[in-house]
Parts: structure tokens; sequence; C-alpha cells
């Protein structure tokens, strides 16, 4: 024999001939049962897979959702922490307010990466997005609320100009029943 000539004469050695030449009846021969068709296990496999697509698309646009919530959970901790760090100015109060600032600027800055996942045709992207966004910029305001009452914010001429004097501040008490 011949290097690369086998048993069946092809020109690969190892090949074997899968053709059916006998005369005993096969499965082929064998009428399908009553109620089963061919065609419909094509059928069943497309609406099996299309099935799929549809819940995975459903799954992907339930956690869009539920990432674009995300920041109120985080705006109620940072407004809890700020009414714990009270209206006085020092390190803490101060810490919490610039951190109250940056997460919501940060997670502002990577909108994008946040719903990379969830991305999909069948997803529709805008009302997530549009909801987180709107959520991190309430929490900004609260951080900017808080410079306010922290003092912190310029938002009066003399904090620009040294020449003028400073506002006065207008203090109130209150207590008890007046008569």
């Amino acid at each position: 024999m011949e290097k690369g000539k086998g048993i069946m004469g092809s020109g690969r050695r190892w090949a074997v001939d899968f053709s059916d030449n006998s005369t005993a009846p096969s499965s082929r021969d064998i009428p399908d049962p009553p109620g089963f068709a061919r065609a419909s296990v094509d059928q069943d496999d497309s609406t099996v897979s299309r099935q799929k697509k549809d819940a995975e698309s459903n799954w992907k646009a339930q956690k869009a959702w539920e990432v674009a919530q995300a920041p109120f959970k985080n705006l109620l901790m940072m407004g809890f922490m700020m009414w714990m760090a009270g209206n006085t100015v020092h390190l803490f109060s101060i810490g919490i307010t610039f951190s109250a600032l940056w997460q919501p600027i940060s997670a502002l800055q990577g909108v994008g990466k946040v719903f990379e996942p969830y991305k999909d045709n069948k997803v529709d992207l805008l009302g997530p997005k549009l909801l987180f966004i709107a959520l991190n910029l309430g929490g900004l305001a609260l951080g900017v609320w808080k410079l306010n009452t922290l003092g912190l914010l310029p938002i009066h001429a003399s904090d620009w100009v040294s020449s003028l004097p400073p506002a006065q501040e207008v203090e109130y008490s209150g207590g008890g029943i007046p008569l």
C-alpha cells in the first residue's frame, strides 16, 4: 500500500464511509409518529431561541432600570449622613459634603460605561439613563445645598470683593408659645 492511501482507496488514510448500502430497513423507512412533523422541530427550535432572546432582552431592561434607580439609595444615605454631620464647619461635615459632590460627578462621567452591559437592539436605555442622570443631579444639588448651609458657597458680593463689608448674619431664635 502506498503511503496516504488507506483501505477506502481515497486520499485520506483513516477515512470511513458512512453511506448505507445495506438492504436492511433503517430509521429513514419508519414513518414519523402521529402528530410529529420534522418541520415543527425546526420551528420549535426557532421559537425557543426567539423566546430566549426575548427573555434575555427583558432581563437586560429590568437590570438597566435597577442600575438607574441605584443612585436613589445613595441619595438617601448621603442625606442622612449630612444631617448627622450638622451645620457647623468642621472636618467631618466638609468631608461628607465633598464626598456628596464627588460621587454624582464621577457617576455622571461614567454613564456610558455603567449601561454598556445592557446595550441591546431590543432594549431602550434612554429612560434608565435619564433617570440615572436625574438622580445623580439630585445628589449634586444636595451637596451644593449642604455647601450653602455651611456657608461655603460664595453667594454674596462681599465674598468676591474684599472692599465690601461682609453680609450681616440674621439669626432667629424661637421657641415656646407666643402669647
